[in-house]
């Protein structure tokens, strides 16, 4: 007994046997904002040489103005240009919204019922192969001048993404451990709830962060093509008058409200399935939802 406890040891001391990993070291505060700095020195460096190009060649502004010509801009029509935010906001959330309760219940059942697959999603692909921008103009003739237009091409626009990556992430889950519930008693609704909606859920967020990203651009589609309002609207008009750094301002501040929305949605994920491993920093170790 002795002999092979005095064996175990030495393996030990070794290192021929299986020793716990060390413990995760701590990230420092520079670890984890380098990218952050990085992102924002590039973003500096781009500003500069814009800068200089636009000074050095004598550009008119109306070809390209100077960031500090889209600032001022941006400050001297600052309260037309928040109402046009809140318009366009209003209209993505809204087509967005509609297309996240609409298109997930489809999936499921496109993914449940192998008829309604069938049936349905040929017309579903059919109707995403029609130019957005050119149903656009029919929802100006239905529905006139107002928001409505807008949100329904925001919601075509995003409705797609979401659907199939839905479909595939309700088919990603493991056959075995759909097995192993059922052989534990467990019926069609523990199943879903503790295997297939799990393991859906990342490609689902996958698909919404895709989708939030064009719902602005459905959005200001929708705007190019019949509005009164919107910073659609507001491009061309500043378009139409040569107002480049009005363009400018309005570009920037899409921009800016598309990484708001994404990275919105990117904590709601960060939340929801902070187990999954792209939710993962490194050196942090995460367990999976309880079965």
């Amino acid at each position: 007994m002795t002999n092979t406890a005095t064996a175990a040891t030495q393996l030990a001391d070794d290192g021929d046997s299986p020793v716990a990993p060390p413990p995760p070291r701590r990230r420092s505060a520079w670890s984890k904002n380098h990218k952050w700095v990085i992102t924002l020195g590039v973003g500096l460096f781009v500003l500069l040489v814009w800068q200089l190009v636009a000074v050095l060649f004598e550009l008119p502004t109306y070809i390209l103005p100077t960031p500090v010509d889209a600032a001022e801009s941006l400050w001297t029509n600052r309260d037309e240009l928040w109402s046009a935010t809140l318009v366009t906001t209003g209209e993505v959330l809204a087509g967005f919204s509609i297309a996240v309760i609409v298109s997930i219940p489809i999936a499921m059942l496109l993914v449940s019922f192998r008829w309604f697959e069938t049936v349905v999603y040929p017309f579903i692909v059919l109707l995403q192969t029609v130019p957005k921008i050119a149903l656009a103009p029919l929802f100006v003739v239905w529905f006139g001048f107002g928001i409505l237009p807008k949100i329904l091409v925001t919601f075509l626009i995003c409705f797609f993404p979401i659907l199939l990556d839905t479909m595939t992430g309700l088919r990603s889950s493991n056959p075995d451990m759909a097995s192993l519930v059922r052989s534990m008693g467990g019926g069609k609704w523990s199943i879903f709830r503790k295997v297939r909606l799990p393991a859906a859920l990342p490609h689902v967020f996958a698909g919404v962060k895709v989708a939030i990203t064009l719902a602005v651009v459905g959005a200001v589609v929708g705007e190019f093509v019949g509005a009164t309002q919107g910073l659609g609207y507001l491009l061309l008009r500043a378009n139409a008058n040569l107002d480049t750094p009005l363009l400018f301002a309005a570009i920037a501040i899409l921009t800016v409200l598309g990484l708001v929305l994404y990275y919105a949605v990117s904590l709601v994920e960060r939340l929801v399935i902070p187990w999954h491993v792209s939710q993962r920093s490194e050196g942090t170790v995460t367990t999976g939802p309880a079965v």
